[in-house]
């Protein structure tokens, strides 16, 4: 699976970036047709503390999947944008499976 990973405002390091596809390339445990994924990493200029934003884009044949965080650190926010794709992921395998049995 290809993870592209953008960041928008600032410059990610490569800790950031290397931390971001191990997370996402996980992911195939739970689904074994995705395409790639997309990660977007935003840095709002807001006084909030909570100013980082994750977004993550699966795509899998038929749809697409996201999850949209905002949080106080990336890292926090791509454990739980991951978290919550792997239970999308799990839902979206049953579904299709249901849908070969019928």
């Amino acid at each position: 699976m290809k993870v592209f990973t953008q960041s928008v405002n600032f410059n990610a390091d490569n800790e950031l970036i290397k931390f971001v596809e191990k997370k996402v390339e996980a992911l195939v445990k739970f689904h074994d047709k995705i395409v790639d994924a997309e990660v977007f990493l935003k840095v709002q200029n807001t006084s909030d503390k909570e100013n980082k934003i994750t977004e993550v884009k699966i795509n899998i044949p038929g749809s697409e999947l996201i999850v949209k965080r905002e949080t106080k650190t990336f890292e926090e926010g791509v454990n739980s944008a991951v978290d919550n794709l792997k239970r999308q992921l799990k839902r979206s395998k049953e579904k299709h499976r249901d849908s070969l049995i019928s």
